[in-house]
């Protein structure tokens, strides 16, 4: 299991946009792919469980990944988030 906090840059956060495309990029893994935001655990890899972590621009994730492609899987994730997740900036 590996974990790492970033930091959502995205104006509208992880909401319907953005969080369709951070789904679409956990799914290109087999690891369970999960994101702690206070008191919620989020499946990285569903929309409405993302949707539903009410995640507003400038709030830290910590996403944890578990499984054979772990590393590659945080990795991609991260560079996601800090490349704003398709924000049109």
């Amino acid at each position: 299991m590996v974990s790492r906090t970033a930091v959502i840059i995205n104006e509208a956060g992880l909401h319907l946009k953005p969080a369709a495309r951070f789904c679409e990029e956990a799914l290109k893994y087999k690891s369970t792919v999960t994101f702690t935001f206070g008191n919620t655990t989020a499946n990285a890899k569903s929309v409405l469980s993302v949707l539903g972590a009410c995640v507003k621009k400038g709030d830290e994730i910590e996403i944890v990944c578990n499984g054979e492609d772990e590393q590659e899987a945080l990795d991609a994730l991260c560079k996601a988030v800090e490349e704003g997740l398709g924000n049109e900036e």
